[in-house]
């Protein structure tokens, strides 16, 4: 009776705020709220909020899992990602708790818990609306989730010490963990692909990292996170968090509906729920003027900044481990943002064209690590991702002698590239500022090989838009891609396992046919 009840209110109300245009979060959360009311006349048991607080915790652990996963250590050393959310950390907890300790007479302890919890900003929401747009990888997303990132792991440190977790001394074999690396990647390469894969990222993030942590007196939150880390490197660690996601998704409906049958909002919790919605811009302007600080461009980081102007649900979690009693006005607060920033979020490219003579006043007038080539020198052959496809084309192309050159939206990539000695720089393909102020007047034909088939999209439908009439050639994997970069105004495609196929067939071919001519075997279309 408690699946029932519970999953068709979540399931109800969620579907009606997206028919608003809201996040579904925000459904959950009035569920949760409605089954408050309503669940007891409806049959639902008492036992139902200890055992959605069970399967809540299984959603925030194989969340922080699938976190662990995405890290790459590397990617959140960079100045504008460690200094914009270490910054706007520290001044946001100081404001906020002076404001919590002097108008509203807390003490200064819950002050600052309740501070800290509000000085995060939603990992789900902004990764879902930067998703939507298709501007993860685009250099804002990046930073928007890196900044996301490091707020995560503060957040863990706080429930960590303020959750009363004594590490015994058997916490110290936590350090030999990296040592368990070979043979947790056996298990990723036996588990295969289908359900052996999903169980086997429950067992670590649940059972190893979970209570694994919580015997030894150490956060089980840390320990997810931790074994997320540890196969963040494997070459299938995406899948195993694509795998993950749905799983995950079902079971942190139950946190939100955790959060609503707590108890019922009161006057006093609407009205801090309120004045908190309407202080909320300053969160996103802080974020725009640190952004700004350490050089990104007016544009980038606007939009970041407007991803990241809400609350977080990670400040639930923290607040649901150490003061239960602000748990309900806080969730208010986070459910408000999110209808706030939705929408905003949604139009925030106009928004940003319409306001961009008076946000660009605040650039630096120095070198920015976002900047886009405004010519692609003499180049006559473009190159769009050099990955392991676009390198192997570059290669093909320089040992000809032909003039070309790489683009790429992955800074590190670039470096190496420039490192080996390849005429590669820095772009980004879903950046429209980036078609504007590009110069591709000599370029001839073009090579689409980014990974990601909404940037080949763009980059082609961009390409004919600006003008361009020569060949656009790009590698898919798949027949139904095929056909819809054809429509974009490619000229040809290559279907990268076909091509493959006769890259073996031409080999075994030739091992027998001494007459055998190359022109003999046509590359698939």
């Amino acid at each position: 009776m408690i699946e029932v009840v519970s999953l068709s209110f979540a399931f109800v109300f969620g579907v009606l705020v997206r028919q608003l245009g809201l996040p579904p979060l925000v459904g959950f959360l009035a569920a949760g709220f409605a089954l408050n009311v309503f669940g007891p006349t409806l049959g639902l048991p008492e036992e139902a909020g200890p055992v959605l607080k069970h399967v809540a915790h299984l959603g925030v652990l194989l969340l922080l899992f699938t976190v662990g996963l995405k890290l790459k250590l590397r990617n959140l050393v960079s100045p504008v990602v460690l200094g914009g959310a270490l910054l706007h950390f520290l001044f946001s907890v100081g404001v906020f708790s002076l404001g919590l300790y002097f108008f509203m007479q807390l003490d200064r302890q819950t002050a600052l818990m309740l501070a800290t919890a509000l000085a995060f900003s939603s990992t789900v929401l902004a990764a879902k609306v930067l998703e939507a747009k298709r501007e993860l990888r685009a250099f804002h997303g990046r930073v928007a989730i890196g900044i996301l990132i490091i707020q995560d792991l503060i957040a863990l440190a706080v429930l960590s010490i303020a959750g009363g977790h004594t590490p015994s001394y058997w916490a110290l074999l936590v350090f030999g963990l990296p040592l368990l690396k070979p043979a947790m990647y056996w298990l990723m390469d036996v588990a295969g692909h289908d359900e052996l894969l999903v169980l086997m990222g429950v067992v670590m993030s649940v059972a190893l990292g979970g209570m694994g942590f919580e015997l030894v007196g150490l956060s089980p939150e840390l320990g997810a996170l931790i074994m997320g880390i540890l196969l963040s490197d494997h070459d299938r660690a995406q899948e195993l968090s694509k795998s993950l996601w749905g799983l995950k998704e079902i079971l942190l409906v139950g946190f939100f509906l955790q959060i609503g049958m707590a108890g019922l909002p009161d006057t006093e919790a609407l009205t801090l729920a309120l004045v908190l919605a309407l202080i909320l811009p300053l969160k996103g302007l802080l974020f725009f003027f640190l952004l700004t600080l350490f050089r990104l461009r007016a544009r980038n980081a606007f939009l970041g900044a407007l991803s990241l102007t809400c609350y977080s649900e990670f400040g639930l979690i923290v607040v649901a481990g150490v003061l239960d009693q602000w748990l309900v006005p806080l969730a208010i607060a986070v459910a408000v943002s999110f209808v706030v920033a939705a929408p905003l979020n949604r139009f925030a490219h106009p928004l940003f064209d319409r306001f961009e003579h008076f946000l660009v006043r605040f650039e630096k007038r120095t070198h920015h690590p976002d900047e886009q080539p405004a010519s692609l020198d003499h180049a006559e052959l473009l190159i769009m991702g050099m990955g392991r496809t676009g390198t192997a084309a570059f290669n093909f192309l320089a040992e000809r002698h032909q003039n070309v050159i790489g683009l790429d939206a992955d800074p590190n990539k670039v470096a190496r590239h420039k490192e080996a000695g390849r005429n590669v720089v820095y772009a980004d393909a879903e950046d429209i500022g980036f078609w504007h102020g590009v110069d591709i007047s000599r370029i001839k034909a073009v090579i689409l090989a980014m990974p990601d088939i909404e940037g080949k999209l763009i980059a082609a439908r961009q390409l004919r838009k600006f003008g361009f009439t020569g060949p656009i050639v790009a590698q898919t994997m798949f027949d139904d891609e095929s056909e819809k970069l054809l429509e974009a105004g490619a000229n040809e495609t290559y279907l990268t396992m076909a091509g493959a196929g006769i890259g073996l067939a031409e080999k075994t071919w030739e091992a027998f046919r001494p007459d055998y001519k190359k022109e003999d075997i046509k590359a698939p279309r």
